[in-house]
C-alpha cells in the first residue's frame, strides 16, 4: 500500500489547492480508527490515502500523529493537535490552524507504537525528498542513506530529475544507484547498478556491495543444487574439524559432544554406594577412570553415548561444508564480486598514492627543519643541539605576532620575515659568544649547545607557560584538498611542500649565484686557500649560522601551524634533522633534500606496517639509518673539498 504514497508524492507540487476536494480533517474521519489506534499493517492505507489527497497540512499532521502530540476530541469525534500552554490545555485545527481551548477529559491520545511512528518516519523522509527547503531535502537523503529499504527507491528516484540543486542531485543519483543495486526491481536493474558503482571508492559502496555478497555457513550431505554457493569449505583447511562437528551439531545433523563438566555432573548424579557403574568413587581420580564409568553409564543406558573422535571425523567426512550466498541470483554475485575486486584494486593504488603523499608531506616538514642545519653543520663542522631551540623561537614569534596582528594572513606574512629576522640574530650572537671558541673542538661544542638548548626551553617556559600556545593558520589554509574518498592531503601540508620547494629555490640562488654563496663554498671546500684569497673565514662563519638559524626560525613558523607549539617541540625535531643531514650527505643542499626524502618515505611506510606503534616505527628507522651509515658514511650525496683542507 505504500507504493501508492510514493508514486504519487511528486504531484504535490503541482496540484493547486482548487483540486482538493476534501479536508484533512474529512480524510481521518473515515480512517479514524486507524488514527487512535493505528497498527504497523493498518496504517499503510491511511499514509496512501494522505499521499493521494496532496493537501499541504498532512506533513505536519504527520509530524505530529508521530510524536503522539494527536488527539480525538470526544464530543464531537474531530482530531487535533493538542498543546499545553501553561495551565490551559490548547486545541490546534489540523485544516486551519484554528486555536481553541479545550477539556483535558473531553479528548484522546493517540499512541501510535514504534512500528508505526518508524512507519511514519519513512513516510516523511519521502515526503520532505521533495520540500521546497534543501535542509529538509538534505536530511532526507541522510536519513535514507542511514536505513537503505527497498520502499525509498521509487520515490527517491521520482525526486531526481525535480531536484534543482546539482551536488544533492547527484548525491541522490548516487543513492539510488545503492538503492538500485540491493532493492532493483530484476536482476538486470540490480547488475547494472552494480556495474555503475564499481567506480565509486567510498566505504559506504563498499558496504553495499558486501551486503549483496554476504552469506552464511551451511552443511548437507552433497552440495545443493538450489543454494548460491560462494565457497567450498574444506575441514582442516578453512575450517578446523572442530569447526566443522560444531556445525553439524548446531544443524542437528550429529549428536552433541559430552564435555568435561556434563561428564563430572552426571558422575555425581549416579553415585550408588560409594560406586558408580561397578566403579569405585575412591578410584575416579584420573580421567581415563572417570571415562571409563561414564562409558559403563552410557552402556546401560543411564547417559548419552560419547562421541569418539573416529566417529566425528567419520561424520565431517559425510557432509559438505559451504559458505552461501544470502542473494539467490548467481548473476547479481557475480557482478557484485566483480565490482568489489576492481574497488578493492583501486583502492590500494589510491592508498599507495595517499601514502605516498603523507611521505612527501613528512619529508618537506624533515626538509624544513634540517636545511638550516645543513649549511651550518656542513659549513662550520659545529655539532648545534641548539637548532631545534632556533625552530622553537620562530613559532612563538608567530604567536606572538598573532596576538597582535589578529589577521591570520597578514600575521603570516609578517611572521615569516620576523622569524628569520630574530633567529638570525640569536644565531649571531650565539656563534660570536660561545661558538666561535670552540671550533675544531666537537664534543665541547656539543656540550655547550646542549645546555644552551636546555636554558632556552627553560626562558620558553618561563616566558609563555609549559601549555602548548595556538599558532592558527588562515582560513584559506583549512580543509583539505579531497581527490576521491581515499586521497586527500590537508592544506597545510600542501603549504609547507610548497615553502620547502621555495626555500629549496631560494638557498639554491644564494649559494650559487651571490658572492655570499661563493664565499660560504669557498670557505666550506677549503678555508685555507680561501683565507688565501681575502675572504674572511671568520665573518662567513658568523654569517653562515646566523643564515641557517634564521631558515630554522622560518621553519618553526611552518611547523607551528602544523604541530603544537611548545617550549619542548625542538626536540621532537631535533633527532630527525641530524639524521637527515647524516644521511644525506653534510652540508649538501640536494643530500639534505635526499635524506628529508629517504627518512620522510621511509617512516610513513614503517608506519603503515606497524599503524599502531609509531615509536616502534621511529625505532626501526633508527636501526635502518645506522645500518645504511655503515655502508655509505658519507651519505647519499657525499661533499667534496673539506676532506682536503683538514
Amino acid at each position: 500500500m505504500l507504493r501508492l504514497f510514493f508514486l504519487v508524492l511528486p504531484l504535490w507540487l503541482v496540484l493547486s489547492p482548487a483540486t482538493h476536494a476534501q479536508g484533512l480533517q474529512d480524510i481521518l474521519q473515515v480512517h479514524a480508527e486507524e488514527v487512535i489506534k493505528p497498527g504497523r499493517r493498518s496504517v499503510g492505507t491511511v499514509l496512501d490515502d494522505l499521499a493521494a489527497s496532496g493537501l499541504p497540512q498532512a506533513i505536519p499532521f504527520l509530524e505530529a500523529w508521530r510524536d503522539r502530540a494527536i488527539v480525538r476530541r470526544d464530543s464531537d469525534g474531530l482530531f487535533f493537535r493538542e498543546r499545553q500552554d501553561g495551565d490551559i490545555y490548547v486545541l490546534y485545527d489540523l485544516d486551519t490552524g484554528a486555536r481553541q481551548e479545550a477539556d483535558p477529559d473531553d479528548v484522546t491520545q493517540t499512541r501510535p507504537n514504534g512500528g508505526v511512528r518508524r512507519a511514519i518516519s519513512n513516510a516523511l523522509v519521502q515526503f520532505q525528498l521533495s520540500d521546497p527547503d534543501i535542509g529538509k531535502r538534505r536530511a532526507a537523503v541522510a536519513a535514507i542513506a542511514r536505513s537503505m529499504d527497498a520502499s525509498q527507491l521509487a520515490p527517491l528516484q521520482a525526486s531526481i530529475a525535480e531536484e534543482p540543486d546539482a551536488a544533492l542531485q547527484a548525491t541522490k543519483a548516487r543513492l539510488a544507484g545503492m538503492l538500485g543495486a540491493l532493492f532493483g526491481e530484476n536482476s538486470d536493474v540490480r547488475i547494472a547498478s552494480i556495474e555503475a558503482l564499481a567506480d565509486d571508492l567510498s566505504v559506504d559502496v563498499r558496504a553495499v556491495l558486501n551486503r549483496v555478497l554476504s552469506t552464511r555457513a551451511g552443511v548437507a550431505q552433497t552440495v545443493p543444487q538450489d543454494a548460491n554457493i560462494a565457497q567450498l569449505l574444506e575441514p582442516g583447511a578453512q575450517i578446523t574439524p572442530a569447526q566443522a562437528y560444531a556445525q553439524l551439531v548446531a544443524a542437528e545433523l550429529a549428536p552433541p559432544l559430552v564435555e568435561a563438566d556434563a561428564i563430572r555432573a552426571a558422575l555425581i548424579a549416579n553415585i550408588d554406594a560409594d560406586r558408580v557403574a561397578d566403579v569405585p568413587v575412591s578410584a575416579l581420580g584420573t580421567d581415563a577412570a572417570r571415562l571409563r564409568a561414564y562409558d559403563a553409564l552410557a552402556a546401560q543406558g543411564v547417559v548419552p553415548q560419547r562421541v569418539s573422535a573416529a566417529q566425528q571425523q567419520s561424520a565431517v567426512d559425510a557432509h559438505v561444508f559451504f559458505l552461501a550466498y544470502d542473494e539467490p541470483d548467481r548473476a547479481v554475485t557475480d557482478a557484485a564480486a566483480h565490482a568489489l575486486i576492481q574497488i578493492e584494486t583501486r583502492v590500494a593504488v589510491n592508498q599507495t598514492v595517499d601514502l605516498g603523499l603523507d611521505a612527501l608531506s613528512l619529508a618537506s616538514i624533515y626538509f624544513l627543519a634540517a636545511i638550516g642545519l645543513a649549511i651550518t653543520f656542513g659549513a662550520m663542522g659545529v655539532i648545534n643541539m641548539a637548532h631545534g631551540e632556533f625552530i622553537m623561537m620562530g613559532a612563538y614569534t608567530g604567536f606572538v605576532v598573532q596576538q597582535v596582528v589578529p589577521d591570520y594572513t597578514v600575521s603570516l606574512i609578517i611572521a615569516l620575515p620576523l622569524a628569520f629576522a630574530i633567529t638570525f640574530g640569536a644565531g649571531v650572537a650565539m656563534e660570536r659568544l660561545i661558538i666561535r671558541h670552540l671550533y675544531h673542538r666537537p664534543l665541547e661544542t656539543l656540550l655547550a649547545t646542549f645546555g644552551i638548548s636546555i636554558a632556552l626551553q627553560q626562558l620558553a617556559k618561563n616566558i609563555f607557560g609549559t601549555q602548548a600556545r595556538p599558532l592558527t593558520s588562515p582560513q584559506w589554509l583549512d580543509g583539505a584538498l579531497v581527490f576521491n574518498d581515499v586521497i586527500a592531503i590537508s592544506y597545510i601540508r600542501i603549504a609547507i611542500f610548497v615553502l620547502a620547494l621555495v626555500f629549496l629555490g631560494l638557498i639554491l640562488f644564494v649559494l650559487k649565484r651571490t658572492r655570499l654563496g661563493l664565499e660560504v663554498r669557498a670557505v666550506t671546500q677549503n678555508p685555507g686557500m680561501a683565507a688565501s684569497m681575502g675572504i674572511n673565514p671568520d665573518r662567513i662563519n658568523m654569517l653562515t649560522f646566523g643564515f641557517g638559524s634564521g631558515i630554522a626560525g622560518i621553519a618553526g613558523v611552518a611547523i607551528g601551524l602544523y604541530a603544537k607549539v611548545t617550549s619542548e617541540m625542538g626536540a621532537d625535531y631535533i633527532v630527525q634533522s641530524f639524521m637527515t643531514v647524516v644521511v644525506g650527505g653534510v652540508g649538501n643542499v640536494w643530500g639534505t633534500l635526499a635524506g628529508a626524502s629517504m627518512i620522510g618515505f621511509l617512516q610513513k611506510g614503517i608506519e603503515w606496517f606497524n599503524p599502531s606503534n609509531t615509536l616502534a616505527a621511529q625505532t626501526y628507522m633508527i636501526l635502518f639509518i645506522i645500518l645504511f651509515i655503515q655502508f655509505r658514511p658519507k651519505g647519499i650525496v657525499a661533499l667534496k673539498g673539506r676532506a682536503a683542507a683538514d
